[in-house]
């Protein structure tokens, strides 16, 4: 079941129903009911798939009580590794198995040894194991590290970790912050509740408006991408980096919304990215659960920026290329995230890795500066650049895109094989950006506006192109499934 689903709109009231007027008295009620109906959310796609979340579930709760109740730090650490070693096999497993597999034969092939591939398997992977496996783990890192006390309400534990909202692309919630609300009682809160359907509304725009809209054009563009010139090409990896924004940002807060339905609090996972002024603030802004989570659980504890200089680039290394290796068992992502260190280790030993943490760019005025212009466009020609190997199906293909670029420099208007009118999407990007300049400040109020004639233009806005854009025969799931 995905969010942007005729059957997830029949489904989200009745839960929303159940839970509010059936079950607002009592706690363990409304865990228990989140619980069963997180695994029909889930179970949606393949039943069988559940086990998996049962499983992990299962075995970093007693992991948890079991570094809780050793006193030595050698035992409270051996079964923190049994954690790490559960969940990152269950991951490698359904996801690297087969790219390990043929990495090595493609390997041996190469100094002379012909391997046959009968070792790979017809392995399926399972939605969204990427996202709550890191979640059952930070549990278990958060109890190690003395952050959190375990919880002996499993139940509730089970709530948590499969909690639909956020259970297939994230946010990456921290036990800290999610598990604390899932065993605290929840009261329904009006204004919550508005905020919440505020987001799933924007969420829906980004999506299906934005996303939806201009992937067919990506596709297109980079599925020939032999057939065209430098121009098409620039102009399918540019609309590429919007496609990817909004279907993941989207996804994010509707997530958020959703939650907030319930009650719930969620992380915010984006702040407006694509205003960024230099690549350290696009990390402090992009995915910020999974940046946050590499930081708290892998390079602050590998000795962060409080080491020498080469240790501390060392530890950047580190980091993005296995957040590049996170999002998929490809090579194309492990380039993408080394290209990402490259560009961001300058930007840190200049000392400028955290001086817009704060700020938004045009901070204290209606337009921002010129300078401030320029950083913005370097920033976001940067990370586009970078989506080539993101978007690329092999590293062959980013080349040989990327050299076709290079050395076919010519300009010839684009033409959508369906005919699409390309003005069209222009506008809309360009509308889009100017909008979200307006709202840059808080990701969380897309329409804090004043004026309630001037929100119930934009409310009418929004909803009719929804409406107009949204083609329930296309099969538009959310790019972050896959990983």
């Amino acid at each position: 079941m995905i969010f942007n689903s005729l059957e997830f709109f029949i489904f989200l009231p009745i839960v929303f129903i159940i839970y509010w007027f059936f079950l607002k008295k009592t706690i363990k009620g409304q865990n228990i009911f989140i619980l069963i109906a997180s695994y029909f959310f889930y179970g949606w796609w393949d039943w069988r798939f559940l086990s998996l979340i049962f499983l992990s579930t299962v075995v970093d709760y007693f992991i948890g009580l079991k570094i809780h109740a050793n006193t030595k730090t050698e035992n409270k650490k051996r079964w923190l590794w049994c954690s790490v070693i559960f969940n990152v096999g269950l991951l490698g497993f359904f996801k690297y198995f087969n790219f390990f597999v043929d990495s090595w034969i493609d390997a041996c092939n190469v100094i002379g040894y012909d391997i046959k591939s009968t070792w790979t398997l017809r392995i399926l992977l399972p939605v969204g194991i990427s996202f709550y496996t890191f979640q059952t783990m930070s549990y278990s890192f958060d109890i190690y590290y003395k952050r959190l006390q375990p919880t002996k309400d499993f139940l509730g534990f089970a709530a948590f970790v499969s909690f639909f909202p956020q259970l297939v692309a994230g946010p990456i919630e921290r036990a800290s912050n999610l598990l604390s609300q899932v065993l605290n009682k929840r009261a329904f809160n009006y204004t919550q509740t508005v905020a919440g359907l505020k987001l799933i509304l924007w969420g829906l725009f980004k999506k299906v408006v934005i996303a939806d809209s201009i992937a067919p054009i990506v596709d297109d563009i980079f599925s020939n991408y032999s057939n065209y010139p430098a121009s098409t090409l620039i102009l399918g990896v540019t609309l590429f980096s919007f496609q990817v924004y909004g279907d993941f940002s989207g996804y994010s807060d509707i997530a958020i919304g959703t939650a907030k339905l319930f009650g719930i609090e969620l992380m915010s996972n984006f702040k407006f990215p694509n205003f960024s002024r230099n690549v350290a603030e696009y990390w402090q802004r992009w995915h910020i659960s999974l940046s946050t989570w590499f930081r708290h659980y892998i390079y602050i504890p590998l000795g962060g920026s409080r080491v020498s200089k080469l240790k501390a680039v060392r530890n950047i290394c580190i980091i993005f290329l296995v957040s590049g290796f996170w999002h998929g068992a490809n090579w194309t992502f492990v380039f993408w995230g080394a290209f990402h260190a490259l560009v961001f280790i300058p930007v840190f030993l200049m000392g400028r890795n955290t001086i817009y943490k704060n700020s938004v760019v045009g901070e204290n005025t209606i337009f921002p500066s010129f300078i401030e212009i320029g950083q913005v466009l370097l920033t976001f020609f940067i990370v586009t650049f970078s989506r080539i190997f993101f978007r690329s199906e092999s590293i062959t293909d980013a080349f040989n895109f990327i050299e076709r670029i290079l050395l076919n420099l010519s300009y010839a208007p684009y033409h959508h094989p369906l005919g699409y009118r390309m003005v069209d999407y222009y506008i809309l990007i360009a509308l889009f950006i100017v909008y979200e300049y307006i709202i840059r400040r808080d990701e969380r109020s897309p329409f804090k506006f004043k004026s309630k004639v001037l929100r119930f233009i934009i409310y009418s806005v929004v909803i009719m192109a929804i409406l107009l854009f949204y083609d329930s025969s296309i099969d538009r799931s959310f790019i972050y499934f896959q990983f």
